[in-house]
């Protein structure tokens, strides 16, 4: 094996192994919601501190009241799912790259809400690893074996 061959197996390693770590701070979000109950309640708290709070951006004001408001019902069952998914896809690699940039979205979101916990900087900074690096990032994964099944 050359150099430049051996090099790269360790590049896709590392980012292979960020995308692997960031899958599981992805699924213990997941897990974490599901063991509390997370649900409508919880939507409605988020809810009720974004609105009129001087840290949350006015559209993100708009979209809570009136968007997450009526369907928290059904925002409390997708999060902690969204999430857990996040979590799964990323571990294994499938769908590599949109599964990133919805982690991305994902966390803008929730800083949109003022939600700031200590370890989603740490997970932006990965997703920003797994789309950099984004070759990289699927060849332990997944996705190297669908992508190289359909270039035949």
């Amino acid at each position: 094996m050359t150099r430049s061959r051996a090099a790269a197996r360790i590049s896709s390693g590392a980012v292979g192994a960020v995308r692997v770590a960031l899958g599981i701070l992805w699924l213990l979000e997941g897990i974490l919601k599901y063991r509390a109950e997370f649900g409508a309640a919880d939507i409605e708290l988020v809810v009720e501190s974004a609105v009129g709070n001087s840290r949350v951006p006015g559209y993100f004001g708009w979209f809570a009241d009136a968007v997450m408001e009526p369907l928290r019902g059904l925002f409390g069952v997708a999060i902690p799912a969204i999430e857990t998914f996040l979590g799964i896809a990323l571990i294994v690699g499938l769908l590599t790259i949109p599964v990133a940039i919805a982690s991305v979205g994902t966390l803008l979101l929730y800083w949109s809400a003022d939600q700031l916990i200590a370890q989603y900087p740490i997970m932006l900074a990965l997703s920003a690893v797994v789309l950099l690096f984004s070759r990289a990032s699927r060849e332990y994964a997944v996705d190297r074996y669908i992508w190289r099944g359909r270039a035949r």
